[in-house]
């Protein structure tokens, strides 16, 4: 993977892996296929229990949507937790926003446990409200955050605007769980960590085909094959067809970013003054946050891979200068771009593949804290064989319509809002 096409955080990643491809054939207690946060992690903590364990990342680690993150590390997910009650029913979705709300522990706890250089920062982030009608939806999430026991904070717009050093901003909600995080460096952290507790990582090794075979399963690489008791398939957004096994069922919504050079000092004091990262209400949502050396980072729901390219380039410099005035005319350097996994439902799924086999995926933009925490989970529910105590009900199936359709709709919508906006 080069700098170029992975963008700032190849370019700046401070960690590194060893994963050599798969050669010849070998064993394992669990299989996983996918090396990004959710497989890394699950590599990570089942090594760790003692099992033998082998990665396969067709790729190199972090390759996908995990190296492609803005970096943000929330509790929970997009959904206000009334919303995931309505969408699974009051227990499951107490125990999984009881789950998420500690992700973030996880993820920093697991970056000083194993002094991965990803240039941490926990100050917080800010969800803000791009108009009236989305401080109305931040208050009404700040009521549920509240009673589910969330230690939020509704700003007004004068506070959220000293904490932005930006005045383009109705409010904000404060959640200061979270933080910030280069999201390549983070995952090859982790991948590093599993290789010292004893995991075995390959890149540049897809999986040509998954199988049951003699009690547990067999993936077969271009150089070997696996022969695995247990099988996670973590491969998310970024899955390969023709494995053999049922596909994730998801929408994938691009989402591109644009980073400045390293700002000078007197632009830098008075933006994000506080070190949170942010992002607003937009339906086609945006964010902003700076990096370690003072880079401003921007980004929107969009693929730069699309005709509409150019709408959206031309929005971030026209967004950076509204949003932060002082910033007009800072040339945008680095690009890059990712793919998101979203459901309907913006709940990820866990899907069982067979016996001793789970798929897992759809955290509709929120991949960091999620893919820590059911890494985790999920690779202890493969090893002892008892997967009711996961996160989310595990179901047999799972499938969305039209799912090619709704992907154009938000390559359109974010197309034409970006072409709106440059006519204001």
């Amino acid at each position: 993977m080069s700098a170029a096409e992975q963008g700032l955080w190849a370019q700046t990643c401070g960690e590194a892996v060893q994963a050599p491809p798969l050669q010849g054939d070998a064993q394992a207690d669990l299989v996983v296929i996918g090396g990004g946060f959710t497989g890394v992690s699950a590599a990570l903590h089942a090594a760790q229990a003692g099992a033998e364990v082998r990665l396969l990342e067709a790729k190199e680690i972090g390759h996908g949507g995990s190296g492609r993150n803005v970096g943000l590390v929330n509790a929970g997910l997009w959904l206000p937790p009334a919303d995931i009650r309505a969408q699974m029913g009051q227990a499951a979705g107490d125990r999984l926003t009881a789950a998420l709300a500690g992700a973030p522990d996880l993820v920093f706890s697991l970056i000083v446990q194993h002094g991965i250089a990803c240039e941490p920062v926990r100050a917080g982030t800010l969800h803000c409200a791009h108009s009236r009608s989305g401080m109305a939806d931040l208050r009404r999430r700040h009521a549920q955050l509240v009673a589910s026991g969330a230690p939020v904070e509704l700003l007004q717009p004068a506070q959220a605007g000293a904490r932005l050093g930006s005045a383009a901003f109705h409010g904000a909600l404060f959640d200061p769980r979270a933080g910030t995080l280069q999201p390549l460096a983070y995952a090859r952290g982790l991948a590093r960590a599993a290789v010292a507790a004893g995991a075995h990582l390959h890149g540049q090794s897809p999986a040509r085909t998954v199988r049951p075979a003699q009690g547990g399963w067999l993936v077969e690489t271009p150089g070997g094959t696996i022969r695995a008791r247990a099988l996670l398939m973590a491969s998310n957004a970024y899955h390969q067809g023709g494995v053999g096994m049922p596909a994730p069922a998801f929408t994938a919504v691009h989402f591109f970013q644009l980073a400045t050079a390293p700002l000078p000092e007197a632009l830098r004091g008075d933006i994000l003054p506080g070190g949170e990262g942010g992002w607003d209400t937009g339906r086609i949502m945006s964010s902003f946050r700076m990096d370690a050396a003072g880079r401003m980072v921007i980004g929107a729901m969009g693929d730069l891979g699309h005709p509409g390219a150019a709408l959206h380039r031309g929005w971030a410099r026209r967004k950076l200068a509204r949003l932060f005035p002082a910033l007009a005319g800072q040339p945008l350097e680095v690009e890059w771009c990712g793919r998101i996994a979203m459901t309907s439902d913006h709940v990820p799924k866990v899907v069982r593949l067979g016996p001793g086999a789970l798929s897992v995926f759809g955290y509709s933009g929120r991949g960091i804290g999620p893919g820590t925490l059911f890494g985790r989970e999920l690779a202890q529910a493969l090893l002892s064989g008892g997967d009711s105590g996961l996160p989310v009900p595990v179901v047999d199936a799972y499938g969305e319509p039209c799912t090619g359709l709704r992907q154009a709709f938000f390559e359109t919508g974010a197309a034409l809002t970006h072409l709106v906006d440059a006519r204001r």
